[in-house]
């Protein structure tokens, strides 16, 4: 076994140590804290390949996502998510007017994150900031979210990545571009992929929605 990864007493290196015995784990009971995919994000970060399934626990008498550690050895390069400079988080607040895209409420920027469109959990490689970007580029990378938004997209984003589902809001099946289920002509690592869905671009979504019932 490779020598522990992650500090002693956070979420990743109690995750860690449970999954290290290459079983199936239920991410209700098994798994610390009430988050567990955060902590399964950080440890894909850091190149371990973490699999995902529905089974029956006996435990909690019913269904629940379990997670297996595949390797305790990385399996894909590292790359750590990069924060964004004060200044480029500065004027994506600028540019959204700290209007949360969910609620279309303007909030304090202290209760608004920078979210990233595409996923970190589908990222394979490091990010690159240039504070200087352009207006056009903050828009087409970044959206505003409440820190219980974020999660929220995070759940739904990882379970795409596991199985090929794509995220609704609220149960409303409706996609812009595409459908129910990831292109299986386009990579995993492929930002086109999230083309269509809410969370990859709520303005475009919401749009295209209102569009369609005032066609019909």
């Amino acid at each position: 076994m490779t020598k522990h990864p992650f500090s002693e007493g956070t979420k990743q290196a109690q995750t860690f140590t449970i999954l290290s015995d290459g079983e199936w784990h239920c991410g209700k009971h098994e798994l610390p804290g009430t988050q567990p995919a955060k902590a399964i994000q950080v440890m894909r970060q850091h190149g371990f390949q973490i699999e995902n399934k529905t089974l029956y626990c006996p435990v909690c008498e019913y269904k629940t996502v379990h997670r297996r550690l595949v390797s305790t050895e990385p399996v894909v390069p590292s790359f750590v998510r990069l924060q964004l400079s004060t200044k480029l988080r500065r004027r994506v607040l600028q540019h959204y007017r700290n209007i949360e895209a969910i609620t279309l409420r303007q909030m304090s920027p202290s209760r608004l994150e920078v979210d990233h469109r595409f996923p970190q959990v589908r990222w394979s490689q490091d990010e690159t900031y240039d504070p200087e970007m352009s207006e056009e580029q903050i828009h087409r990378k970044f959206q505003l979210l409440t820190r219980e938004h974020n999660l929220w997209k995070s759940r739904y984003c990882e379970r795409c990545e596991q199985t090929g589902e794509r995220g609704t809001f609220i149960g409303i099946n409706y996609f812009y571009k595409g459908g129910e289920i990831w292109d299986p002509n386009v990579a995993d690592d492929d930002e086109r992929g999230c083309l269509g869905c809410f969370w990859y671009d709520t303005e475009t979504w919401r749009n295209s929605l209102n569009a369609e019932l005032k066609r019909k």
